[in-house]
């Protein structure tokens, strides 16, 4: 008797289209609280992980933080690390593989693939209740790229002077934060966020969005009007 074929996977279902297969649930152990780096067998970065001390066993917001180009999960974390206790944020920065990430290399891959074990990884040992994607220059088109690719997980998209999205599919309809220098020599806003705001608006997300007179980077008060924002506080 011929073996049975193998189940059909929809084509959005492979990485390679930036597909993400971890989902929150119950935890099966106890994580630390507090600043946790994790490594891999060389002892290279794979990710920063922050958690504010339980609460009577009250889920976290988990925000996934990425980093901008040459840049590390450390200022990925450090995005929102001073305002993670306030507003009760489980923080998780993945270190890109290359010097950026795979989309902006050459296409979804390595990181989908190494940001689908750290989540799972995460939710196995905290209780999460919503999940969020943020990021700074580059980090933040991969952010909103990889968010709009998963809105059936990710509810809400942080994006700090991106450049900008380009998911290969797309699914729910998570709301956006996006905010821009309007003197930024990196990234033009002209040529990114007033052109790619008004195009997600056109597809019917929900964006808010701030300019502000600096340039390249994110100011205290926009990192707390994107928590606030984020939070409904």
């Amino acid at each position: 008797m011929a073996e049975p074929a193998p189940p059909h996977r929809a084509p959005e279902e492979n990485p390679r289209h930036g597909r993400l297969t971890a989902r929150p649930g119950p935890p099966s152990v106890r994580a630390a609280a507090g600043l946790v780096p994790l490594t891999d067998a060389a002892g290279d970065p794979l990710a920063m992980v922050y958690a504010p001390e339980p609460a009577d066993g009250r889920p976290y917001r988990l925000v996934l933080l990425l980093h901008g180009a040459g840049g590390s999960a450390r200022q990925g974390l450090d995005l929102l690390l001073p305002i993670a206790d306030t507003h009760r944020l489980l923080l998780v920065a993945p270190q890109a593989a290359a010097s950026s990430w795979d989309l902006i290399v050459e296409g979804f891959g390595v990181d989908v693939r190494r940001i689908d074990t750290l989540l799972t990884s995460v939710f196995a040992g905290h209780p999460v209740d919503r999940v969020a994607f943020g990021g700074f220059s580059d980090g933040a088109s991969y952010a909103l790229s990889l968010g709009l690719t998963n809105g059936d997980l990710v509810d809400a998209v942080v994006a700090f002077s991106p450049g900008f999205a380009a998911p290969l599919v797309t699914h729910g309809r998570p709301r956006v934060y996006v905010s821009h220098g309007v003197a930024d020599p990196v990234l033009p806003v002209d040529a990114c966020s007033r052109r790619l705001v008004p195009r997600l608006r056109s597809l019917g997300y929900d964006v808010t969005y701030h300019e502000f007179p600096d340039g390249h980077e994110v100011p205290a008060d926009i990192r707390a009007e994107a928590a606030s924002w984020l939070t409904g506080t």
